[in-house]
């Protein structure tokens, strides 16, 4: 989409470049931020507690986001053994980025509902675009990351809930097959036209539309339709 996107529509395609590292960015100072709250500095001294883009950029996972629309950025490294409570400092960590991704989601739209609804901007143009690319974005990253599946955010959750012995294979099939059935996931939605990850698109629509007040499906096929 990118390649197209860039041909038809060179400045959306930079403002969704824009977009994606300032998401990504947010997300992983968050785990960085929150680590440091809970009394490890691993982050810090590895110089994530920042919001350079640079920092947080891993090219071989960047490039597949543009082109393909999957990707990763360079994960934030963590001391569990310097947290005040292991267990649970683990999981705030964790959902500290998705948290993140909703509070920029929530913020843009309501810089467009402003905007708009001020008559300060009365028409379609790049900084809308932008704050709208803002929004579906960090609410696909957030429904993506939640979900329960090793190495995704939501996998810590999962594991402080199910800790006692008896569940035990459950986390280990989680640990194991997690990444294997993600990538399984990820092959299928692009080899085929199945909505495989309705379980992201579907909710991050449906809370954009909260946010906004509209339909975001119908507006982002108003920016991308024609690609």
């Amino acid at each position: 989409m990118f390649l197209s996107l860039l041909s038809s529509s060179p400045m959306v395609a930079l403002a969704w470049v824009a977009a994606i590292l300032l998401s990504l960015t947010i997300h992983e100072f968050s785990h960085a931020l929150v680590s440091m709250w809970r009394g490890d500095h691993t982050a810090e001294r590895a110089g994530r507690l920042t919001l350079n883009p640079l920092a947080h950029l891993d090219l071989m996972g960047f490039i597949p986001i543009l082109l393909l629309g999957f990707g990763w950025a360079k994960p934030v490294p963590y001391n569990p053994y310097n947290l005040k409570n292991p267990k649970w400092d683990s999981v705030a960590i964790a959902l500290a980025g998705p948290a993140s991704n909703l509070i920029l989601a929530a913020l843009s739209a309501l810089a467009i509902r402003f905007l708009v609804g001020s008559q300060i901007i009365t028409s379609l143009n790049l900084l809308i675009i932008f704050l709208f690319l803002l929004i579906v974005l960090n609410l696909f990253l957030m429904f993506f990351n939640v979900v329960p599946i090793h190495p995704l955010d939501g996998s810590k959750l999962f594991f402080a809930l199910f800790d006692a012995p008896r569940y035990t294979r459950m986390r280990e099939f989680v640990a194991v097959r997690g990444p294997q059935i993600l990538l399984f996931l990820i092959i299928l939605s692009l080899a085929t036209s199945l909505n495989v990850f309705f379980f992201v698109s579907t909710p991050a629509f449906a809370t954009c539309d909260v946010l906004l007040g509209d339909s975001c499906a119908a507006f982002f096929n108003v920016i991308f339709g024609g690609i």
